[in-house]
């Protein structure tokens, strides 16, 4: 067998929901022992905060983002999809930008700006291209969203890796994941509800396009006025809450893997909220509470539980959450506990939060990690290709 048809080269998410877990495990600690004193800063042209920033966001964020697209994509066009040497190609860039963020600190300029752009600027060319070149067969038409959201990635990563403009880029970076995971939500949770409960949940496009097009005004809050950021995200806020009324949580909450989906869906409300209230009241804080509440409360939550069941499901498995998958959402659970509300109360403990929290992504992802490569490095067990 050629190396470019192993398995793991068969579609996206194979590769980089591996990458995923190995990141996942392995970057929170690193920030931890960085933060605690406890290793060497990065070899890097950036602040510590801005390298874990960015790493969280495009190392491990755009690894669990970067395989879903490249999956999900091809199957609402219904066409092949890249494999082979395109994901060996991405799968090399993805793993040059770590290095390089990491130990690229002393390399030519030239070298550097190539290993920081070459993975995000290759793959949002190619999900555009597919999304553009098979628009007419597209299953979404607000696929029309990520064709702006894509692009806009390149923006925020630029602003986030220039220090006078940090907040700018990773404010711009947690309004684009939170419209992934918007997008995603809406057409999931449907699907997940209706099999799980035989339930219907309301779609209703006079709700759900509002709610789209002031997430996507929140991308470039940065550059809007504080009383007018307050208020798109309150009102966001309050839509998403009377929807979330509708999508009957009290079924959801009866089973952890459909019940933490919906964890993920209120840490966005919680997280908008905080922002529209921060913006007219001086609120004191413990540790940066509205960003980690997205990427503890959304990420953290939402993308084990969709890697589980992406990762049964397209690798021909029966698509059940066993005993220790439902334990990895509850270590999630506990980080989300640790990072956020914990600091709060007992603030001079605010290292050992960290600490902590970080040991809970380890666990996590070292058991999906243990548990789900094997089969991302295997064929379907379905006879299926791909």
């Amino acid at each position: 067998m050629q190396f470019s048809s192993h398995p793991l080269w068969l579609v996206g998410f194979r590769p980089f929901f591996s990458l995923a877990c190995l990141a996942g495990m392995s970057l929170p600690v690193i920030w931890a022992l960085v933060f605690s004193g406890l290793l060497g800063t990065p070899d890097s042209p950036f602040s510590t905060v801005q390298w874990h920033a960015h790493e969280m966001f495009f190392g491990f964020g755009w690894a669990v983002l970067g395989g879903f697209l490249l999956t999900s994509t091809k199957n609402w066009v219904n066409i092949r999809g890249y494999h082979g040497p395109a994901l060996m190609l991405l799968t090399a860039a993805w793993l040059f930008e770590r290095i390089g963020m990491s130990f690229g600190g002393s390399w030519p300029t030239a070298l550097f700006l190539f290993s920081n752009n070459a993975f995000l600027g290759g793959i949002v060319a190619m999900l555009l291209w597919t999304l553009l070149r098979f628009r007419s067969q597209d299953s979404y038409r607000d696929n029309a969203f990520f064709m702006v959201m894509l692009p806009a990635f390149l923006i925020a990563k630029y602003l986030m890796l220039n220090g006078a403009d940090f907040s700018a880029g990773y404010t711009m970076a947690i309004g684009l994941f939170r419209m992934a995971f918007l997008v995603m939500l809406e057409r999931t949770l449907t699907g997940f509800m209706k099999a799980a409960f035989q339930a219907q949940i309301l779609r209703q496009p006079k709700l759900d396009m509002p709610i789209k097009v002031l997430g996507l005004l929140l991308v470039v809050e940065f550059a809007l006025p504080r009383p007018l950021t307050a208020a798109i995200a309150g009102l966001l806020a309050i839509l998403l809450l009377v929807r979330f009324v509708f999508w009957k949580p009290q079924l959801a909450f009866k089973r952890i893997d459909i019940g933490i989906m919906y964890v993920g869906y209120l840490a966005i409300v919680a997280q908008l909220l905080i922002e529209s209230l921060g913006h007219v009241v001086n609120f004191v804080w413990i540790g940066s509470v509205s960003v980690h509440v997205f990427t503890f409360g959304a990420m953290g939550s939402v993308i084990p539980a969709m890697l589980i069941r992406i990762s049964k499901g397209h690798t021909g498995r029966k698509v059940v959450f066993d005993g220790l998958d439902r334990a990895t959402l509850y270590i999630m659970l506990l980080a989300l506990m640790l990072r956020v509300v914990l600091p709060q109360f007992l603030p001079a403990l605010y290292l050992l939060w960290i600490q902590l929290s970080a040991l809970c992504w380890f666990a996590c992802f070292g058991i999906l990690a243990w548990r789900y490569i094997p089969f991302l490095l295997q064929p379907r067990i379905d006879g299926k290709e791909h």
